[in-house]
């Protein structure tokens, strides 16, 4: 296909030639329609990047249209970008997530965990199922009092092979999730799995759906707040992390 006659086929494939012929401004314009916010060489006024994770975590299957989703393929870059940007000293992310692709989510939870830069994360409206880990996986974290986290078993979609190595794969992927929280986090291993897997507390399903308060009693959520408390967090943390300046007479 002529990429001339198909502008947004040259930017999505991240062209080095997708911004010629554009103002500053429309550039900018077309990255928030696209991921939702600026690029990060373009945030020069600030030096907290903000990563949003909202709607179904996309993976390696395409969603249908309708659903609202965050790609794993845009995020990974916009981390890599941030980590390796000097003017960035430290990471937001925001989540409204109810869950989605397992290791799509354990991806970029890992990334977010092995930042050298300080990172905060603010859990507001829900972050539910493989959002837990990402919740998890930053320096500090927060989340809404009227926020909620669905913890429950893994699952697969579509065609299943009923034969043990099928158990045996969604029980190691299980415990993948479940050491990664509670690495990340001061929720004991046993005290995780009694709410992944107790009955009566979700509709027609197992596990538990654990309000802000509660996520913070429990120890996965450090302290309930919002987006004033997370930037001040996060400020703290970048303070911590500059290397002290030793005066030498």
């Amino acid at each position: 296909m002529n990429n001339k006659s198909n502008p947004q086929m040259s930017q999505d494939q991240g062209s080095p030639n997708q911004d010629q012929g554009k103002s500053p401004k429309e550039g900018i314009l077309d990255k928030i329609q696209q991921l939702g916010q600026t690029n990060v060489p373009q945030m020069e006024q600030s030096n907290i990047h903000m990563v949003t994770i909202i709607g179904q975590i996309e993976g390696h299957m395409q969603l249908p249209p309708q659903n609202k989703t965050t790609k794993y393929e845009h995020i990974i870059p916009q981390l890599v970008a941030a980590e390796q940007n000097p003017k960035i000293e430290g990471m937001l992310i925001i989540l409204n997530t109810v869950g989605g692709d397992v290791e799509a989510g354990l991806a970029l939870a890992e990334m977010i965990s092995s930042m050298s830069k300080p990172t905060v994360t603010l859990v507001l409206g829900g972050g539910h199922s493989i959002g837990v880990p990402i919740a998890v996986a930053s320096n500090y974290s927060f989340i809404a009092e009227s926020a909620t986290m669905t913890i429950h078993p893994v699952r697969l979609t579509g065609l299943v092979i009923g034969v043990p190595q099928t158990f045996e794969y969604l029980d190691k992927m299980q415990d993948r999730v479940i050491s990664f929280v509670t690495k990340h986090s001061s929720i004991t291993e046993e005290t995780f799995k009694e709410l992944m897997m107790s009955k009566g507390n979700l509709t027609r399903d197992i596990g538990t759906n654990v309000v802000g308060k509660d996520a913070v009693e429990y120890g996965i959520i450090n302290e309930i707040g919002g987006l004033g408390p997370a930037i001040k967090k996060l400020n703290e943390l970048i303070q911590e992390n500059k290397p002290s300046e030793d005066v030498v007479q």
